[in-house]
């Protein structure tokens, strides 16, 4: 797995490229939670069930399944004032959902583990990428927090929070650029 640093990382960088307005704490906390919780799954090593279950580490919460039924259950709990069906709500709808299907697209780009079941309840087969160069995350703390947990952060820095901060600081220049044009012309 990717760390949890770059899960929520990655969500926060899509929430900001999707959006202009800050975000009250609550929509922060729950689109960075998303990206992280698939990553529950870990209690199944307690549990003792075997890992290339279903419900295993990387089963079906890492799926695309998990990922559209979760953020609905979002849009229904939590954004009871957005219509249901409006641009808005799809708009809301689609963050999430890529916020807590990119949990197993980063998954799928680490170089450990048995891959991740996207198609799962459907389809059980898990898959990784063709490219793989994050470094797979140890689960225990301990672990990360020592020289393996650094080479993990650097790779994930490398490939992922380089090019996300490149994309970032891209869209913020953009809308400034746009911004300025339409203050030109008006």
């Amino acid at each position: 797995m990717a760390s949890l640093l770059t899960h929520a990382y990655t969500a926060l960088v899509l929430g900001k490229c999707v959006t202009r307005k800050p975000w009250p704490w609550r929509f922060g906390f729950l689109l960075l939670g998303s990206a992280v919780l698939p990553d529950a799954d870990v209690i199944a090593f307690v549990l003792r069930v075997p890992y290339g279950s279903m419900f295993g580490h990387r089963g079906l919460s890492h799926s695309l399944c998990f990922a559209a039924l979760w953020s609905w259950l979002v849009m229904v709990l939590e954004f009871k004032h957005v219509p249901k069906g409006s641009r808005a709500w799809w708009k809301v709808y689609a963050l999430f959902f890529a916020a807590t299907a990119s949990h197993g697209v980063l998954d799928a780009m680490t170089n450990g583990g048995l891959g991740v079941a996207f198609f799962a309840p459907f389809d059980s087969t898990r898959y990784f990428f063709p490219w793989r160069p994050i470094n797979v995350s140890p689960i225990s703390v301990r672990r990360f927090f020592s020289e393996l947990g650094g080479e993990v952060l650097k790779s994930e820095f490398l490939y992922v929070w380089l090019p996300l901060t490149v994309v970032w600081v891209m869209v913020v220049l953009l809308r400034k650029i746009g911004r300025e044009g339409r203050e030109t012309q008006a």
